[in-house]
C-alpha cells in the first residue's frame, strides 16, 4: 500500500464507532519520521498552535480514548450476569440525570418480572441502597413513573380482562386530550395502569384505543416521550429497539445515544434480537449486520456482527 492510501486508510481507523487495530498496528509500525510528520499536518486529528507546534487536539483525543475502550466495554458487559449488567445500566442512567432517565424506562419495560427483582436485588448488592430509594430521589415530573416502573412485578399470564382494557384505554385517551391541565405521567390512575397491568392487558389497551380512536396511540403522544417510550417497550419492544439502534447509528449522534449499539446488542443477543433484526431491516430497508459493519471497526465491529450472527 502506498503512503496515499496508507494516510487515508489510518484516518479512517481513527474514526467512526470503535478503532481499527489491525490497520493502526500494519501502518504505524512501517512509517518513518517523514511519514508522521506528514500525517499530522494533514490529517483533522492535530492542529498547530500560534507557535507552530503540531500537537494532538485535545477534544480527537478523548473521542479516541472512548473509542479504544468501545471493545473493552461490550466485552466487560457481555460477560457480567445480566442482573448485575442492568442494575450497573440503572446507577449509570441515575448519575446522569434526566437525559439518560429513557434508559430506566427502557430496563424496567423490556424485562421480565423476575429479571428486574434481580436488577434490584443486584443494585442493592453492588451499591448498598434501594433501586426504588434512589429512584423516588430524581427530580422531575417523571419520577412518580420512574419509581412505580421500577418497583413494578407484573402478572406474566395469558389473562386479559377485555372490558377492562377498553374501559382504560378510553382514561388513557382523556388523559392525553387533557395534557395541557395534567401530564398523565403524573395521574395516579394512569400511572397505575402503566405499572400494574400485564403486557398483554396494555397491547389490548394499545389496540381499543385505535379501535376507538382510529388512529394509533404513537400518533398521539409526540410531546409526551417518556408515556410514549413506556408504552413503546411494554408493547413493542422490537420496534422500540430497532428505532433505538438508527438513532444510535447517525452521523450527529451524541455520546449517550451512540453508546445504546454497545447495549442493545449485548442486552437483547439472548432475549429477542431475532426480532429486532427483522423489525430494523422492515423499518429501514438495511441489514442490521450490514449497517453496523459500514458504520463500526476493528475488533469492536467483529464483536457485534458475531453476537448478531449467532442468531441468524
Amino acid at each position: 500500500m502506498d503512503p496515499p492510501n496508507d494516510f487515508e486508510a489510518l484516518t479512517k481507523a481513527f474514526s467512526g464507532f470503535g478503532v481499527d487495530e489491525d490497520s493502526m498496528a500494519s501502518i504505524l509500525g512501517k512509517w518513518h519520521s517523514e511519514h508522521l510528520e506528514s500525517f499530522r499536518k494533514r490529517t483533522k486529528f492535530f492542529l498547530e498552535d500560534e507557535r507552530l507546534f503540531e500537537r494532538w487536539d485535545d477534544h480527537h483525543i478523548a473521542c479516541l480514548t472512548k473509542e479504544f475502550l468501545r471493545f473493552k466495554d461490550i466485552v466487560v458487559q457481555w460477560t457480567m450476569h445480566p442482573w448485575e449488567r442492568d442494575a450497573r445500566l440503572v446507577h449509570e442512567a441515575i448519575t446522569k440525570g434526566p437525559q439518560a432517565y429513557g434508559l430506566l424506562i427502557e430496563i424496567a419495560c423490556t424485562r421480565s418480572s423476575e429479571e428486574l427483582l434481580g436488577a434490584r436485588k443486584a443494585y442493592q448488592s453492588l451499591f448498598d441502597q434501594s433501586i426504588e430509594d434512589v429512584a423516588s430521589r430524581l427530580e422531575g415530573i417523571e419520577r412518580k413513573l420512574l419509581v412505580a416502573l421500577v418497583s413494578s412485578y407484573r402478572y406474566e399470564g395469558s389473562r386479559v380482562n377485555e372490558g377492562t382494557a377498553r374501559s382504560e384505554a378510553t382514561t388513557l385517551a382523556i388523559a392525553v386530550k387533557n395534557v395541557d391541565k395534567k401530564n398523565p405521567i403524573e395521574d395516579d390512575g394512569i400511572v397505575r395502569i402503566l405499572t400494574t397491568r400485564s403486557k398483554l392487558h396494555l397491547k389490548a389497551v394499545v389496540k381499543y384505543y385505535k379501535e376507538i380512536y382510529g388512529k394509533n396511540i404513537d400518533e398521539d403522544l409526540d410531546t409526551l416521550m417518556s408515556l410514549k417510550e413506556t408504552l413503546q417497550c411494554l408493547c413493542n419492544p422490537q420496534a422500540y429497539f430497532s428505532k433505538v439502534l438508527n438513532d444510535a447509528f447517525k452521523d450527529d449522534a451524541d455520546d449517550n445515544t451512540k453508546e445504546a449499539l454497545t447495549r442493545v446488542i449485548v442486552t437483547r443477543s439472548n432475549v429477542d434480537m431475532k426480532e429486532i433484526i427483522e423489525e430494523f431491516d422492515k423499518q429501514y430497508k438495511i441489514p442490521l449486520t450490514q449497517q453496523i459493519e459500514d458504520v463500526a471497526l476493528g475488533n469492536y465491529k467483529d464483536f457485534l456482527v458475531s453476537l448478531i450472527r449467532r442468531v441468524t
